[in-house]
């Protein structure tokens, strides 16, 4: 399901962002900031490519949105020296539509699929023969007299993009010659990233206003990227043009984000099941009809992060929200007699584990 959000610090893509994205995307794995392990094994991937003059192999590229997944793929394009076709699950909804991506494709070219797990089982059908033997297998007419021909394709690299690798089948996921996860980045690499942008929009940034974002930004580029806009207008409007730590802390607390990047939405859950419930546990859809969101919005937007930071738990019984949460919002934790909830601060583990709520 397709949500529909338009918060400041959401990583879905929005329109600014795309207006901006040819002039802040890096080029070269060397610009690329972050994902060193990842960029590591591409080097030796590609210079193993290269050398023997063949493509890449198909390439999965999955992680939370925002972490440069098509920058990558933009990357692994402009490395090889090929040309690059960018779609998107929904948007091939038939197999003709993905048969005449391919056929249009040139010795060595990169496909490249963002959303890939949206893809129908009809169109995923014929995309196996196509990533195994490079070629199309194509029906023509119906009953007796239908004919099955086969069409020879250009080798060529698909690098598919996922936010949700768990809903890839078996099959696609196989198909797959190199799996690449995207992290979360640490603020020093955010440092760097907003510093790098700031320097190509030209936008005078210290390394402690550099910093103030990045500790903001989620761990992801795309968050920073856009928060290095909204704060260059701050500086430019009410500061000198310059974006200091004090500029930045003004400009984010009029945008009602705080000091860890989350913003009223997020603060209104934790209120919510703190006032409302208790602290918890409560279940999702009550939750939402208590904040007037929708169930789905909370649970792919909101939650990840809280439960990254150690503030929500996701029980079995429901939400729940931790010691943590409460210093956080400056209110003083309750006792908690067996309930295994940290009384020391956030928790390093992940909750992933603990199951989803009951009804």
């Amino acid at each position: 399901m397709e949500i529909s959000d338009d918060r400041l610090i959401s990583p879905s893509p929005a329109a600014e962002d795309f207006d901006s994205d040819f002039t802040l995307r890096p080029r070269t794995l060397e610009e690329y900031v972050g994902q060193e392990k990842i960029k590591g094994n591409l080097r030796v991937y590609l210079e193993a490519a290269k050398r023997r003059g063949e493509p890449l192999d198909h390439l999965l590229l999955y992680g939370p949105p925002g972490l440069g997944k098509t920058t990558l793929a933009c990357i692994v394009a402009h490395e090889m020296g090929v040309q690059i076709r960018t779609t998107s699950g929904p948007a091939i909804e038939k197999p003709g539509d993905l048969a005449a991506l391919l056929t249009n494709l040139q010795e060595g070219d990169v496909l490249f699929i963002d959303e890939i797990h949206r893809l129908s089982r009809q169109v995923e059908e014929v995309l196996y023969p196509a990533l195994e033997d490079y070629a199309l297998d194509i029906m023509i007419g119906k009953g007796p007299s239908a004919q099955s021909i086969r069409i020879n394709l250009p080798r060529f690299t698909l690098i598919g993009a996922t936010t949700r690798a768990g809903q890839l089948t078996s099959p696609l996921r196989d198909r797959f010659g190199v799996l690449l996860k995207l992290e979360l980045y640490s603020p020093d690499e955010l440092a760097r990233i907003v510093r790098r942008s700031a320097g190509l929009l030209n936008v005078p940034c210290d390394d402690a206003g550099a910093g103030e974002l990045a500790k903001c930004s989620r761990g992801t580029p795309r968050v920073a990227n856009r928060l290095l806009k909204r704060v260059r207008d701050f500086a430019e409007v009410m500061g000198d043009g310059v974006i200091t730590r004090d500029t930045a802390k003004v400009a984010l607390k009029r945008m009602d984000i705080d000091e860890l990047g989350l913003d009223e939405l997020d603060r209104s859950l934790l209120r919510a099941v703190i006032e409302l419930y208790g602290g918890g546990p409560v279940g999702l859809d009550t939750l939402a009809a208590a904040l007037g969101e929708e169930a789905v919005t909370l649970e792919d937007v909101c939650e990840p992060y809280l439960m990254q930071m150690g503030f929500l738990a996701r029980t079995p019984r429901g939400r729940c929200v931790t010691d943590a949460a409460y210093r956080h919002l400056g209110m003083q934790p309750p006792a908690r007699a067996g309930q295994g909830m940290d009384a020391g601060g956030p928790r390093q583990q992940s909750f992933d584990d603990l199951g989803a709520e009951g009804p």
